[in-house]
């Protein structure tokens, strides 16, 4: 059997090196974002077990530090159950209470769900080449107050968008008017033939956030537009067209 001990300590699936190769988690989560609207009671979220041999699982939800141990966690949430254990083909729901703990009330909070998945003691070993080890899912938990201005989707089409010059190259600077988070996935500026991309990231309710766009060292050209996707509550993609502001 398992240890409590082993849960706190096996937090992160590793990269293994040496040539062994990381197991593929068993339990799959269904949806890739959770969204709590504020009237509700609880949410919930359904895991399955895939694999072929029992896990255990467990869960917590922290507000942004990904090294915060499930104890140490500070999140307004409560999990039902927080240790289990899922059989070989069987599922087991996951329910979410909201603490009732001041949240803003004019825009979105986030925080993030930790499902932890520690295979069999057994399988902690290496065998034929591979490394069985703990396997850690992170979801983004929206909490959503009610009577929030505008919508989810509205929202990434009036993020507001401008080139800044950082050092020796360029950045993409998003400004969020909204209530809303919005989850860019695919940026890239487009000047041409050339195509600068950035990396996804996340421009929260009325702040601000940088992209930075690789490979551009020096002013585009007047006809240079944005391609851009984000994700929406479904985490399925908008493709979004962007105006890049002069």
């Amino acid at each position: 059997m398992f240890s409590r001990r082993s849960l706190a300590l096996g937090v992160l699936a590793l990269c293994v090196a040496s040539g062994f190769r990381p197991a593929v988690a068993s339990v799959v989560i269904t949806g890739t974002r959770l969204v709590y609207p504020a009237n509700q009671q609880e949410v919930t979220v359904k895991l399955d077990n895939e694999g072929a041999a029992p896990a255990l699982v467990q869960a917590w939800i922290d507000s942004g530090d990904m090294a915060a141990s499930p104890a140490a966690a500070q999140a307004p949430f409560v999990i039902l159950p927080p240790v289990f254990r899922v059989d070989p083909g069987k599922g087991q729901s996951l329910r979410i209470l909201f603490s009732g703990a001041p949240l803003p009330a004019g825009r979105e909070s986030v925080f993030w769900l930790n499902v932890l998945e520690i295979p069999p003691s057994g399988d902690l070993t290496p065998n034929h080449g591979q490394l069985q080890m703990a396997f850690r899912s992170r979801l983004k938990l929206f909490y959503r107050p009610e009577g929030l201005e505008g919508s989810p989707i509205r929202a990434m089409e009036h993020l507001q968008w401008r080139l800044v010059p950082v050092g020796k190259g360029y950045v993409l600077r998003a400004y969020n008017p909204t209530a809303f988070h919005v989850s860019m996935v695919d940026l890239a500026l487009v000047d041409g033939a050339k195509r600068y991309d950035s990396a996804p990231g996340m421009v929260a309710p009325q702040t601000t956030h940088d992209f930075a766009l690789t490979g551009l060292n020096s002013k585009p050209s007047g006809a240079a537009y944005l391609e851009a996707s984000a994700l929406n509550d479904l985490g399925a993609l908008v493709v979004l067209k962007p105006e890049l502001q002069r």
